[in-house]
């Protein structure tokens, strides 16, 4: 009798349209299968200035995170260049420090457009509003420009993924880069390997890469049930009913022209369980692919910071 796992029995199974189609499984789990060590192997697909960096722990991981994200705020504030910041809400922990490092150095944020790269939405782009604690918005006037207090961002340079500003995004991105400023991209990583909403299931609707890589925004995004589940974990605990199906998300195009990237994996829980080895492996090892979104972000320059325990070995243990 050979193997009895997912990939042996999902013929006739539950799961056998839930994946997406595109996804390659044994390839998938030949990603999860190495050794914790190999996960700094360089890959001939990686940018020569991309890296990865482990962390200790969650403290350590919110810390560097920070510490890399102010760092550009502060070297473009010396270069005398405006900064585009695309920003995530998920890693969070790191904006604590952005705050403290730049009112420790006494850096303003006067040059800085902060980009929000998704929202919440419901099945024609509306967005909860901005005093709602699940708005996207909310947590970050909470958790970063409210606490930067006077070095902070102007308000006029803040723009969030709504139905109405999302739109924009391209035009406005696109001519501050021509002007000079510096892009750079700060992401978490998707349950299926998503950058910001942008799902993997996307990639049905294109006949090529270049075609998928031109996709610049999509308003009320269909989440993939993996992507709602993952936050119901991390960020409703536990509560699915809370979790919108739908989000309005920025694209490829826009992710990935970013002059620098900042990543972050910390999705360590508690006693051995975790919920992103997967997506780390898959997202370093895999190779581009449209079906695989982070696949690409090695192909960037820039860092991606991981919590130690998500190397692994991914293999079952008893708890």
């Amino acid at each position: 009798m050979g193997a009895i796992n997912l990939i042996s029995t999902i013929r006739g199974s539950l799961l056998e349209n839930f994946y997406p189609r595109g996804w390659d499984l044994e390839k998938i789990d030949k990603c999860c299968s190495y050794k914790p060590e190999k996960i700094y192997k360089r890959e001939s697909w990686w940018n020569g200035d991309f890296s990865v960096y482990s962390c200790d722990s969650i403290e350590d991981f919110d810390t560097l995170m920070g510490h890399a994200i102010a760092m550009e705020i502060k070297k473009t504030k010396d270069e005398g260049r405006d900064l585009i910041l695309i920003l995530p809400v998920g890693p969070m922990g790191m904006y604590r420090w952005v705050v403290y490092f730049l009112k420790q150095w006494g850096v303003d944020c006067k040059h800085v457009h902060g980009f929000n790269m998704d929202e919440w939405s419901d099945a024609e782009g509306n967005t909860l509003p901005k005093s709602n604690p699940g708005a996207f918005q909310y947590a970050m006037e909470n958790a970063f420009y409210g606490p930067l207090e006077k070095l902070t961002v102007p308000e006029k340079q803040r723009h969030f993924a709504t139905k109405n500003m999302l739109p924009a995004y391209p035009e406005e991105i696109f001519e501050l880069k021509d002007k000079g400023a510096k892009l750079v991209v700060v992401y978490g990583i998707g349950r299926v390997f998503h950058i910001a909403f942008w799902e993997p299931h996307f990639a049905e609707e294109f006949d090529t890469e270049e075609e998928w890589k031109a996709q610049t925004f999509r308003i009320a995004a269909r989440l993939h049930p993996l992507t709602i589940e993952q936050n119901a974990i991390t960020s409703f605990k536990s509560r699915t009913t809370l979790v919108s199906t739908r989000a309005n998300t920025i694209g490829p195009g826009i992710f990935l022209k970013a002059d620098y990237a900042i990543g972050g994996a910390d999705g360590v829980l508690s006693r051995g369980m975790m919920w992103q080895g997967m997506s780390l492996w898959v997202t370093l090892k895999y190779g581009p692919d449209i079906w695989v979104p982070s696949s690409f972000m090695p192909t960037l320059p820039g860092v991606l910071f991981f919590h130690k325990e998500l190397a692994g070995p991914l293999e079952p243990e008893l708890n």
